[in-house]
This record gives C-alpha cells, structure tokens and sequence, in this order.
C-alpha cells in the first residue's frame, strides 16, 4: 500500500463480489423463499416498484447470519492494511441499508456505511454520482469487481479491480486512472463439478434394476436404462444445486458443509440460479427421448424432491417416507425407461429398504448433533431425543425388507427367474447383517452425512454386495 494510494482520498468498497464472495441480492432472494415459498410471489411483486423496493422486502423476509457469511479474507487483508496506514474506509454498495449496517458492525472495518434505502438502487452511475458527491471527483478510491462499477472507476482517484477478468481488466485500463488490482480466487471448474454431487448419481443406478430383476439384459433394454440414468443424474443435479442454495444458512453453521461451494462462496449464487435452471433443462429434453411414462416419473420426481426442499424436508417422519419414494421411484422410472412390468415384491422391498436407508440418514444427524451438543437438527424438525425412536424405525424397517425377500424367495414367481432359489437365501442373510452393521456404525458416529455414499466407500459394504452378486448368479445359472 504505497501513501500516494491512500492520499487519493477514502477507500470505498463494494460489497457484492467483493468484500462478499457471494450476492445478498441472490442471498436474501433463496432465504427468503426457503423460509416460505410464498415469498416469491411477494418478491415478483415487489420487483415491479424496482429493485431498490425488491432489497428491502427481501430483507424483511429473510433471516441472513452475518456472522458466516463468506468473506473474502484477501479483500479484508487489503482494507485492514490501508487502515493501519491512517486510511478512512467506506463501505458502498448496492445491497439494502439495514443489511450493510449490520455486516459492517460485525467486521469493524468501516468509518462509513451506505447502502440502498427502499427507493434508491446505489449501483453503477447512482453510486458514481453518490461517491462525487459525497468525496469529490478523483476524491476517494474504489474498490469493486464487475462492469456496473466502471462508472465509479471512472471518477475515482485510483481503481482496485478485485478478481477481474481479463475483459474487465482492460476496460478499466482504457479508464486513465491508476489500477491496483487484486486477485484472491484462482479460476477453476472444480467446484462447479462438485455442486453436482457426481458422487449422488450412485443413487441414480437403480434404474438398472428393473432390467436386472427380469433378466432381460438386452442392448435395446440396457441403452434405455443408461438414457434414464443420464436423465436422472442431470435432473439430480439441479435439485441438489437448488437444495444447496435454499439451505445456504443452515450448510455454514455446519462443520463439514460449510465448505461446499455456494455456502463457501467458491461459486457465485448468481451462478448457482443459472445452473439449476440449465441442468434441468438438459434432462427433461433428454426425458423426452423415453417416452412419455418416463417423462411422467420424471416430472413427478422433480415435484416431489421441489416440495421437499421448500417445506417436507422440515417435517418429522414426512421427510423419510419421501426420501424412500425418491429412491423407489428411481427404480418405477427404470422400469418406465426399459418397458419393464415391476413385480410388486421389488417395489414392497424398495419401500421398505430405503425407508431404513432414509431413517439412517436422519439417525447420523442426530448423532452428529448429540456429538456437538446440540439440541436440534436446524431446519429438519428433530429433537435428540427422538434418536432412539429413529433408530427403531431404520432397523425396524430394515428387517421387514429382508422378511419380504424371503417371502419372495419362497413364492411361484421366483421359479421362473431362477433354477436354484434357494441360493437366494444366501441374499437374505447378508442383508440381515448388513442393515445391522449400519445402524451399529451410524449409532456409533462413524456415518457419513448419506448412507449409500458411506456404502461406496465402504470396505465391507462392497464386499456384502459382491456376496449378494455371487447368490444371485449362483441361483440364476446353477
């Protein structure tokens, strides 16, 4: 920081992508809407008067935690450096009044605050004529990060372009005015490759398993269900990105998905909006190409898995039961993709197998909220206590799946498929020690945050299902 920098006036600083690795515009919009849908209407409506009305409705609406929000440390290095100088600082920004003033009094950094009031939207030439105004022509100096602030540069004294990209940089060369950039991120796709969760699709394989069950392994059959496996996993995506962005608070006060990439500000929330929409997209044109049955399963699991991010997933027991129907109806789907009748014991023993699935994953939060000391699971609706009811409830479940593989090992319909059903007993066993040994490390506190990602990488979880692979092609073939 050299003195004729700071003796160029005031240091102002944007908040949006700058001080902020995110956008309170998009944070306040996916806040407001996870506490209640209904706050979309209100935001559409509220739009219309102009954007400055939209920032403070959306404040009202909101509940934004400050205190995790995710700051860039490079920025605050910058600003907390050209403090120890002698330097006054400002924050300015587009951003609604009452919110800045609250950011500002948590980070102590500022002499200034001064944001949209309701009525007027400080950004772009408003707040290039607010900062003149207030500080001078070339009276102070600006720190910002997109093209709206081009304006500003141009009347500032000296500009410091924060992660700019090469377009912006020479646009504001073309300015005259002195330039201090700053860069604190390192460009890459990583994270936009990881809010896709690629490892969730795992879940996604269950639409082979129609085609499985009945045997009929041909390539028409199997390319459908690799479409339907496509389809899915993009659709997936989009609600695990959607997910992501309505749980933004409730994922930065937890220890591990504090670090996933929106709740980090790794990747833009702006982005995040764009991203879910486009997904989608992708995979309803490519459901399309299944027929309309297909189409159907996956219009409904978008419904279902949209009602469960807004408001069933904070609703004790009425979350599990649809995570067990989002798994049941990947395999209805599977069956759709290939033209493959479902048997009703593969569906009474999905039902009942990813209900003890479903009950596991909400067993390892109340774990993990016990382990911390916590009361309740935020956002979900549970109470430590009830760790033992949930329990019951996974192992209860459990055994009734592996009670109607017997059932079914034992039926008429079984002899069609297999030369030597009793060989499928052999399934039930591993079953019946696999579901145990889940519910004894989840109770233990060993358990991923999802059981069937847990399943994956588990050593003795591959090798139950190679047993289980080995049973049922001894049953079929011996």
């Amino acid at each position: 920081m050299d003195k004729k920098s700071i003796e160029a006036g005031i240091l102002t600083v944007d908040l949006d992508g700058t001080l902020l690795r995110s956008d309170m515009l998009f944070e306040s919009f996916w806040s407001a809407v996870g506490r209640d849908w209904r706050n979309l209407l209100q935001a559409v409506a509220n739009l219309i008067r102009g954007k400055a009305a939209l920032k403070r409705y959306l404040f009202r609406a909101a509940d934004i935690d400050v205190t995790t929000l995710p700051y860039d440390a490079g920025v605050i290095e910058r600003i907390q450096e050209w403090r120890a100088h002698g330097g006054r600082t400002a924050l300015v920004t587009a951003t609604d009044q009452k919110i800045a003033d609250r950011i500002a009094e948590h980070l102590q950094l500022f002499d200034e605050v001064h944001g949209s009031d309701g009525t007027t939207n400080l950004k772009g030439p408003t707040k290039a004529k607010f900062l003149t105004d207030r500080f001078g022509v070339k009276g102070f100096v600006y720190m910002g990060d997109s093209s709206a602030d081009l304006p500003v540069w141009n009347s500032a004294g000296y500009a410091i372009p924060v992660n700019a990209s090469v377009a912006l940089r020479a646009q504001v060369d073309q300015l005259g005015v002195p330039v201090d950039p700053l860069m604190t991120l390192s460009p890459t796709l990583l994270p936009y490759l990881k809010a896709l969760r690629p490892h969730q699709w795992l879940k996604n394989i269950l639409v082979f398993l129609p085609v499985l069950a009945a045997h009929q392994l041909t390539g028409a059959a199997l390319f459908q269900s690799v479409l339907a496996f496509i389809a899915f996993s993009l659709v997936a995506s989009s609600v695990y990105v959607l997910n992501d962005l309505l749980d933004l608070k409730v994922d930065r006060a937890h220890p591990r998905k504090r670090d996933r990439p929106f709740a980090s500000g790794n990747i833009p929330i702006a982005h995040g909006t764009w991203m879910a929409c486009g997904i989608l997209a992708c995979g309803i044109a490519l459901s399309l190409l299944l027929g309309k049955e297909f189409g159907w399963a996956m219009l409904i699991y978008y419904l279902i898995t949209f009602a469960y991010s807004i408001n069933l997933k904070r609703r004790a027991i009425v979350d599990i039961c649809v995570l067990a129907g989002l798994y049941t109806l990947r395999i209805i789907a599977g069956g759709a993709a290939a033209g493959i009748p479902l048997s009703v014991w593969l569906l009474a023993f999905s039902i009942f197998f990813f209900f003890a699935l479903a009950a596991v994953k909400r067993q390892a939060e109340l774990v993990d909220m016990a382990e911390r000391g916590k009361l309740d699971v935020s956002g979900r609706g549970y109470h430590v206590d009830d760790l033992p009811i949930i329990s019951m409830m996974a192992i209860g479940s459990g055994y009734v799946s592996v009670l109607i593989m017997a059932l079914y090992v034992n039926s008429p319909a079984i002899v069609e498929l297999y030369s030597t059903p009793a060989a499928l007993w052999g399934i039930c066993c591993v079953l019946l020690y696999w579901i145990s040994r889940i519910v004894m490390v989840t109770h233990r506190g060993h358990m991923h945050d999802d059981p069937v990602v847990f399943a994956a990488k588990d050593k003795v979880s591959l090798l139950c299902l190679l047993i289980i692979l080995a049973f049922a092609i001894a049953g079929a073939v011996v």
